[in-house]
């Protein structure tokens, strides 16, 4: 996948899910250099796209996602970049969570397997849902900015 601004932000919601649930020193090390990589690459994406070093058709890059619509509804994510930004965080979180189910999947009870993929299935498409919406909203922000 092409670098975009919705997947550097998605890259940085896990590595910070991942400080917050480690407590070993190496690996917060290298996570907290990860981390600044990261911040460091989301600065310059950004300036490079304000700047046009990185040409509008490049902003976005859809996932195309083939999957079956009817049972597998997803929240819709509106609004700013921030806010959509935040929305990644959380779906991440809540991805996080049910994928530490998956890690002991024989102690989960037969009956709630199926709803556990379920719900791993369809975070991951709102996850890509996020990733997508961050980047069209800076794709118009900079088209607005280059026509005004």
């Amino acid at each position: 996948m092409a670098e975009t601004l919705g997947s550097l932000c998605d890259k940085l919601t896990i590595v910070k899910l991942k400080q917050y649930h480690t407590e070993d020193k190496m690996k917060l090390q290298n996570l907290e250099h990860q981390e600044k990589q990261l911040i460091d690459e989301i600065n310059a994406y950004i300036h490079n796209a304000i700047t046009g070093m990185i040409p509008v058709e490049k902003l976005t890059f859809a996932a195309n996602k083939v999957y079956k619509e009817k049972g597998n509804e997803t929240r819709i994510f509106e609004g700013t970049i921030g806010k959509v930004f935040a929305e990644l965080a959380l779906v991440n979180c809540e991805l996080w969570h049910e994928q530490e189910k998956v890690y002991d999947f024989e102690s989960i009870p037969n009956e709630e397997k199926n709803q556990v993929v379920k719900r791993l299935a369809v975070l991951n498409l709102e996850r890509n849902q996020c990733i997508e919406k961050i980047d069209s909203e800076f794709k118009n922000l900079i088209i607005s900015k280059i026509t005004s």
